[in-house]
């Protein structure tokens, strides 16, 4: 038997994969396609995204593979500098392009020892008290003890468990893809700059492999949204919109996203868990999806690791969809308001410039692009100090940065006094005395995934939160 089988090969499963393969556990990716995608979806990491692949020792292969970008706000197509109050050490975004994303995660996963299999389809699931059974469309049968669903947003894994996924419908609808223009850039930036006075869901963004990101309204809402628009339709929207198709030729891909806004209502059924495009679908506004995935399985790996390891204190593994699912509830809410602010209407347009007015201001510029970005997640851990719940920035150190104590997935105890213990959770917990002055509490005891558990000086107020987080000290 297997310990965990991810379904799902994109940048959420293989980010869950490199997660567990950490703590040694066993897992196998199955992934529907053959070949890796060549679809440029995902568009970039933002800064919260930063510093989880920082967090796990993966930041220089994204920065060798990507430009950097700071902007604030980001919102509904409204753009403002950079907020200066943003709690972070690491103030941008990378324009990392799916399929290098998926590289670097593929690239780590298989080097961790992960088990990945192409061109195995999921058709058949079920599970019972010790384990989870898969059947694949070629008749072969696999088990393991978990299963995590991170196969998308029409995700078999959830149908197959039955879990709900209510949600708002799509009320518009937008084309885009990647393909070639014949039309000089210097023509294109002024046709596309003229038509976003009033159209804020058009645009062209060059790629680095000479083709270009289209995006154009379509005419209504297709009844089949899971087939690609015809070339034609295409170049019919792109003249209708802005007076030009720009000569397009040679599209490498097509597709089609509406404003829809659905979510599982539950992140766990038994030994069965839903990650990603599985557990939420919203519009790309704000470009947060592939983000919120990535931070989905962060969140997820060491929990359900420790429950294969056989650690893991009561409610851990139930406290994913307790710390997930209003985060993703957040990200669907503020797509709407975006898409609302990108409307033509008197309304829409009438809004989207108090909305403006109102990000001038520097403490909603930073909240919003705090929202966008991730860096402003706090889970509910309880009363407390104001570091507790929230993931603590790459703080300097005397030794250091914080960021590169954390590589190996393990919880830490950040120690400025010096006298304090985790000696019975050693195998579980890294505790480094450290008088740097950036941090400015006594000690933190922190999550694998970086947030926030406690704080304090008091060695008996520790012992009481360790086991909350990291199960019953060992002998």
């Amino acid at each position: 038997m297997m310990d965990v089988i991810v379904v799902g090969g994109g940048p959420t499963g293989l980010m869950l994969a490199c997660e567990l393969r950490l703590h040694d556990v066993n897992v196998v990716v199955l992934e529907k396609l053959t070949e890796p995608t060549k679809e440029t979806r995902g568009r970039g990491l933002h800064a919260r995204s930063v510093e989880v692949m920082d967090q796990r020792g993966l930041l220089d292969r994204f920065l060798a593979v990507s430009d950097t970008f700071q902007v604030g706000g980001l919102f509904g197509g409204i753009v403002k500098p950079w907020p200066d109050r943003l709690d972070t050490a690491h103030p941008y975004g990378l324009s990392t392009l799916q399929p290098a994303t998926e590289r670097l995660l593929r690239e780590r996963a298989l080097e961790l020892g992960t088990d990945l299999r192409r061109g195995c389809e999921v058709v058949g699931l079920s599970q019972d008290e010790d384990g989870v059974t898969v059947e694949l469309a070629d008749g072969a049968r696999l088990r393991s003890r978990y299963l995590v669903g991170c196969d998308g947003g029409r995700s078999v894994v959830r149908r197959l468990i039955g879990v709900g996924f209510p949600g708002v419908p799509a009320t518009v609808e937008t084309l885009l893809g990647d393909m070639e223009l014949a039309e000089d850039p210097a023509t294109v930036e002024a046709v596309v700059a003229e038509v976003r006075k009033t159209q804020l869901r058009f645009g062209t963004i060059a790629n680095d492999d000479g083709t270009y990101r289209v995006v154009v309204p379509a005419a209504g809402v297709s009844e089949e949204r899971a087939t690609a628009p015809t070339f034609d339709e295409f170049k019919q929207r792109m003249r209708a919109v802005a007076g030009t198709d720009f000569g397009v030729h040679s599209p490498r891909w097509l597709s089609r996203f509406g404003d829809a806004t659905r979510q599982a209502e539950h992140y766990r059924v038994g030994r069965v868990l839903l990650a990603g495009d599985a557990a939420h679908i919203h519009p790309p506004t704000g470009g947060q999806g592939l983000n919120l995935g990535v931070q989905d399985a962060f969140n997820l790996g060491w929990k359900l690791a420790a429950e294969v390891d056989g650690w893991a204190p009561e409610g851990l593994l139930d406290s994913y969809h307790a710390e997930r699912h209003p985060v993703g509830a957040a990200v669907l809410d503020n797509t709407r308001a975006q898409i609302t602010l990108l409307g033509t209407d008197p309304g829409a347009t009438a809004l989207r410039e108090l909305f403006s007015k109102l990000m001038d201001f520097e403490e909603v510029n930073a909240y919003v692009t705090g929202m966008i970005t991730a860096v402003g997640v706090r889970y509910d851990f309880g009363e407390g100090h104001e570091l507790l719940g929230r993931r603590l920035r790459d703080v300097k150190l005397e030794q250091g940065r914080l960021y590169e104590l954390m590589h190996g997935g393990r919880g830490l105890l950040l120690d400025r006094t010096g006298r304090l213990s985790a000696a019975g959770w050693a195998d579980r917990v890294d505790h480094v005395v450290d008088f740097g002055e950036e941090l400015d509490v006594p000690a933190v005891l922190l999550r694998p995934d970086g947030h926030v558990a406690w704080v304090g000086e008091d060695q008996r107020d520790l012992l009481g939160r360790l086991p909350q987080w990291f199960g019953a000290a060992a002998g």
